[in-house]
């Protein structure tokens, strides 16, 4: 049996239906994105938007916004208010992989390449929300834990790391 082959690319607009069917299958009740604001990220900055492509099927993304300012608990900008595509930092909004394509190590792969491209973009430093269970999956990939986040997007706890690049 052949070893499926996984592209890592940016997002088109051919691929929001897809991502949007990820989002609600991978994230618990109010946490998931609505179609309309992964379709606005897209259109947004498509540079801040991967996605992991497994034999043809897309598997996986993370899609973000970038500001001078950043105020991870800030629900407007999910959906791109404030989103400076200049901004030095990057906020990261979503990564996830579909559930029948998780423990394959996506998500490492997919931040990898993530984190190289915003470095050719020249920004410095890369900021994201995550729940508990995955704070070492990222202090592993060299992000700092700052605190538990004032936000409670989706009624969760979250908790606030940054890569600095």
């Amino acid at each position: 049996m052949n070893s499926p082959t996984t592209v890592i690319r940016q997002v088109t607009r051919a691929d929001l239906d897809r991502c949007f069917a990820i989002e609600i299958e991978a994230y618990e009740g109010d946490e998931a994105a609505t179609r309309e604001k992964i379709a606005t990220r897209i259109a947004t900055w498509p540079q801040g938007f991967i996605v992991a492509e497994v034999d043809g099927v897309v598997a996986g993304f993370i899609n973000s916004g970038a500001a001078y300012q950043v105020e991870m608990a800030d629900e407007a900008f999910k959906e791109m208010i404030g989103h400076d595509p200049d901004g030095p930092q990057v906020v990261i909004m979503s990564v996830v992989v579909h559930p029948d394509f998780q423990g394959q190590g996506l998500a490492k792969r997919l931040m990898t390449e993530f984190i190289a491209r915003m470095r050719d973009l020249g920004k410095i430093r890369i900021n994201l929300m995550c729940k508990e269970r995955h704070v070492p999956l990222y202090a592993g990939l060299g992000f700092a834990y700052l605190k538990a986040s004032a936000s409670d997007h989706g009624g969760m706890a979250w908790h606030e790391m940054a890569l600095d690049l």
